[in-house]
């Protein structure tokens, strides 16, 4: 049998799907983009809460060690189990198939035996409870009657138990955002999972310094339809939950799962972004990845007339078939893994069908191998690779030995001997789910905005009631302690800073650190001009945090202990920002001896006034071409130091004019 290669340029077909689908740059997208494809994303933000102890044991919350800091390794291996309905999760199956031996590493500082699941848990801590229903209060949700636990099932070994205790404590309510209001679904308290370490073939390790501590989800409906509002939204709830001063910040004490959906395609949940900022360009791409997919299907059905009977084809190729043996396939044999070419019939030009930028449809098999499998990448090459690789003369006699039809596509895979029918079952399983469309599944984010698969999307069978856990019930008290002192509500804060003049490029940076009431507190208890302190926060003092000048353990509460000296010192809020690069270098700062540091001294406005004749005969003197049109800018420029801080310069410029004007 000859072989044409010739009718298909993987390249040409990169980009030529590319076009098909209408793929446009995030930067280049428009409203009109969005609608055409039917973009639909909603969010779940999971916060951890500043507590002192963990959610079901008594073990300290916040403390995290290395990796290499443990005392023991706990094994284990997990094992799916029927739901109340009697019913396997397809997440718990998949988790199953890949055979993985899971590691804890256990420091005894952070850990006990409720975390390694030799102890049932502890009563729930009632801090925890207060805070998320603190949060839902404020979120102005409807708070349930009576707080059931339940179990989630989690066979990817992140909690030793299995699976996670979590209850929901407030359904339904809704975000105002600038244009829109995007509803919530409903907040949950929970554990969180442990911190992964690696990840390699069938061995993962975690350590569990993180297991346990408490964490809010507070869950959208699929209200978003730009990644735009996506990302307003997810800083909306990051603000709500801040606001409360009652929550953890920095890196990993909170994360978003995205949802991502087009018409017609799937949910599909982006697991654990890290940074808000990656939120539009992740959301954008999966969306045009199931557009994508969605074409693929189209292409499929014209090529494939019975789903139904469709299969692989398979032959081994061993040292024999030295004709065969390309750099990876020979690497591969030497390692005494096991190769396989494989068959895939009507597959011609699906395997380099555009489905990310700088992604095909191929990846979407490799990724898989990966996980299903447990065979680490490289673990497989194609025969329609988009990359500078020489494979050209090695598929047209594969298709030939498979005895493939013009319209098939061929791959050779490798790995070790016991994950093979684990492979070959995956890659046939993700054929049939093309067939289909866009398979439901969870995703794992990359900084460049692409994802790859993580594991089936988790659905109900998963859950079932905590037997272990009492029932908490919600009384009239408890909802009216908690109300007491609710943060004001993330639009107003955005009105009242609007309302005080401040430029909006402050206005994120005082929400994210929860700084805007902080500057009404000044206003209102010190008599300090909410602008002039906001832009000093806004500006000044994150400029020196972002610069790393802000000592480890210093608190904002410092700041209002500043101006209090300054309130009590008659001094001005100018001063403060001669003083901040002193106060934040040390947790505990003395004001007094850090405004003698800054060489500041106190002026009348007489002394100023006295000045002003001489400087502006200086000016005379120093002024080019006897040009005075500049003069009064330039006396202020000389007396501005003199004036910070005991004069307003509203009233030195009122008298450098009135001198000049009789000069």
């Amino acid at each position: 049998m000859s072989w044409n290669m010739s009718t298909i340029d993987p390249k040409k077909n990169y980009e030529k799907t590319r076009e098909e689908i209408g793929y446009v740059s995030r930067r280049e997208a428009t409203l009109n983009d969005y609608k055409r494809i039917g973009f639909k994303s909603g969010l779940e933000v999971h916060q951890q809460l500043r507590t002192k102890s963990k959610l079901f044991c008594r073990c300290p919350a916040g403390i995290y060690h290395d990796h290499e800091d443990y005392d023991a390794e706990v094994i284990r291996h997990m094992r799916p189990t029927l739901s109340e309905m009697g019913v396997y999760d397809g997440t718990a199956l998949m988790e199953f198939r890949t055979r993985k031996e899971i590691t804890y590493r256990i420091n005894n500082q952070t850990a006990c035996t409720y975390e390694v699941d030799d102890t049932p848990p502890f009563p729930v801590d009632r801090e925890a409870v207060d805070i998320a229903i603190s949060i839902a209060l404020a979120a102005k949700m409807n708070i349930v009657g009576e707080i059931h636990i339940t179990r989630k099932q989690y066979l990817d070994g992140s909690i030793p138990t299995g699976f996670q205790r979590s209850a929901i404590i407030s359904v339904e309510g809704e975000l105002q955002l600038k244009n829109k209001k995007v509803r919530l679904i409903q907040l949950s308290l929970e554990e969180d999972s442990c911190r992964e370490v690696s990840d390699i073939g069938h061995k993962r390790i975690y350590k569990t310094d993180r297991l346990g501590m408490p964490l809010i989800e507070t869950v959208t409906y699929p209200d978003c339809l730009t990644p735009g509002e996506l990302a307003e939204a997810a800083e909306y709830i990051r603000f709500l939950n801040r606001s409360t001063g009652k929550v953890r910040t920095g890196i990993g004490a909170a994360r978003e799962d995205v949802n991502v959906s087009c018409e017609g395609g799937s949910r599909v949940e982006i697991k654990g972004v890290a940074h808000i900022k990656w939120i539009p360009e992740l959301s954008h791409n999966e969306a045009f990845r199931q557009y994508a997919l969605l074409n693929i299907r189209s292409k499929l059905q014209k090529l494939i007339c019975d789903p139904a009977a469709w299969s692989l084809k398979t032959k081994e190729i061993t040292e024999k078939e030295k004709e065969f043996h390309f750099t990876p396939v020979k690497a591969a044999l030497d390692r005494g893994e096991k190769v396989i070419a494989v068959n895939l019939p009507g597959c011609r030009g699906i395997l380099s069908h555009f489905t990310q930028p700088g992604c095909i449809f191929a990846d979407e098999l490799s990724g898989r191998l990966k996980v299903i499998a447990c065979i680490e990448k490289p673990n497989m090459i194609h025969s329609e690779e988009i990359a500078e690789v020489n494979f050209n003369n090695l598929f047209p006699e594969v298709a030939i030995w498979l005895s493939a039809a013009p319209d098939d596509a061929q791959i050779i895979l490798w790995g070790p001997a016991e994950d093979i029918p684990t492979a070959l079952e995956t890659v046939e399983e993700r054929i049939k789910l093309a067939l289909e469309g866009v398979p439901n599944e969870t995703r794992k984010s990359f900084e460049d905005g692409t994802t790859i698969f993580e594991r089936v999307l988790p659905g109900r069978d998963r859950m079932y009631p905590d037997t272990d856990s009492q029932p908490i019930p919600v009384t009239t008290e408890m909802l009216e302690r908690l109300g007491r002192d609710l943060p004001v509500d993330v639009a107003e804060r955005f009105l009242q800073m609007k309302d005080w003049g401040l430029p909006e490029d402050t206005w994120h940076y005082l929400l994210s650190k929860n700084l805007v009431g902080l500057i009404e507190r000044i206003g209102n208890d010190l008599g300090f001009d909410n602008r002039e302190v906001g832009i000093l926060l806004g500006h000044r003092f994150r400029s020196l945090e972002g610069r790393g000048r802000v000592a480890r353990g210093f608190s904002y509460e410092r700041l209002y202990d500043l101006f209090t000296f300054l309130r009590r010192e008659e001094l001005l809020a100018p001063v403060a920002r001669l003083m901040l690069p002193g106060v934040v270098a040390t947790p505990t700062p003395d004001f007094s001896e850090i405004l003698v540091a800054t060489g500041f001294r106190r002026s009348t406005m007489d002394e100023i006034s006295n000045e002003v004749r001489g400087l502006a005969g200086r000016f005379a003197e120093v002024c080019y071409n006897g040009n005075m049109a500049g003069i009064e800018n330039w006396v202020m420029g000389q007396l501005h130091r003199k004036a910070i801080g005991t004069v307003r310069l509203s009233e030195v410029r009122k008298a450098v004019s009135g001198v000049l004007e009789v000069i």
